[in-house]
């Protein structure tokens, strides 16, 4: 099968069956059911995807990398963007291994056929469904992370000890590959589909939520410090300790406005697929497809930029790293 079949096929987490018909593949999706309107289906060159594969993996192995090395990031907020960076990891060198063999198979150097190929097409989409559920938990927690920094700032070393911090990581890591397996091997069922686009929009509900709250209740209170008497260090303190910690709930939202933009069009496109599946209005949304799958991997692209935008600390880690 040629390279761009193969990759109008989605070779990730969804596996489309929305209907049966005849001459697919163990996907699910006929080569002749996938854009049925008189929309042109967009196409991304494979070189695209195979560039944006590699260097999102070198970037969070890097965040993963400096993490670790560095003491100073040795905090619970940091461990969960390393367990994020972790699962961007993840997902990237599934999508890198799975490219570099379709194009070693495509230039006829590399021979896959039957099980080989189904048995790999099922790792790789175990690994993604890993991917996104641990994507999407880190930024929970993260944000957990942040409520109780800004408003339980003098209990927060209590709260948040490092022991209940690997604690929580573990059961992520953990959930997430016990659930990647039978996720994969019944997605064919409109149940499992309608259970993680439940899950997503049920973690964007909280997670807004959160942010919302936060910025809400730190509008206030920085209102009543505002109108303190003036002429006390201690105001300035406190508005210092808060502002800082305001920076790290608006790095975190920075970094959930990129999953959410994303990942949405992808969660809708599997919406469109389970409610109108023969649609030809529906189907021009779906001719972007393979802007979707890009979009995907972009995620664990623009995620270490971020970090390294916004935290002062990871950037000097970086360039100790470096220079070094």
């Amino acid at each position: 099968m040629k390279t761009r079949e193969r990759f109008i096929k989605l070779r990730s987490i969804l596996k489309f069956n929305a209907f049966p018909m005849k001459n697919t593949d163990c996907f699910g999706i006929g080569l002749s059911s996938m854009n049925q309107s008189d929309c042109p289906e967009v196409r991304i060159p494979f070189p695209v995807f195979f560039a944006v594969g590699a260097l999102s993996l070198a970037e969070n192995l890097l965040v993963v990398a400096a993490v670790i090395w560095n003491r100073n990031l040795h905090s619970p907020m940091y461990c969960f963007i390393c367990s994020l960076a972790a699962f961007n990891t993840v997902a990237s060198l599934a999508k890198t291994c799975e490219n570099l063999t379709m194009a070693l198979a495509d230039a006829g150097q590399l021979r896959m056929a039957g099980s080989s190929e189904t048995k790999m097409d099922d790792v790789v989409d175990s690994l993604l469904c890993m991917s996104f559920v641990g994507s999407i938990s880190s930024i929970l927690a993260i944000a957990v992370d942040r409520y109780i920094t800004i408003f339980h700032a003098l209990r927060y070393h209590n709260i948040m000890t490092m022991r209940r911090t690997g604690a929580v990581l573990a059961v992520i890591w953990t959930a997430c590959g016990v659930l990647a397996v039978p996720m994969v091997a019944f997605f064919r069922f409109n149940f499992i589909k309608i259970v993680l686009v439940v899950f997503f929009f049920a973690s964007l509900a909280i997670i807004c939520f959160l942010y919302v709250y936060m910025f809400m209740l730190a509008l206030i209170h920085a209102r009543r410090i505002a109108a303190l008497p003036a002429g006390g260090g201690r105001k300035y303190h406190r508005q210092g300790r808060r502002g800082g910690n305001m920076r790290g709930a608006l790095t975190l939202t920075i970094l959930f406005a990129a999953f959410l933009v994303c990942w949405a069009p992808f969660f809708l496109h599997l919406i469109i697929l389970m409610l109108c599946p023969t649609d030809p209005y529906c189907e021009c949304y779906r001719s972007l497809f393979e802007l979707h799958v890009l979009l995907m991997m972009s995620h664990a692209l623009v995620d270490p930029a971020i970090y390294a935008f916004r935290s002062a600390e990871l950037r000097h880690t970086f360039r100790k790293m470096f220079c070094s």
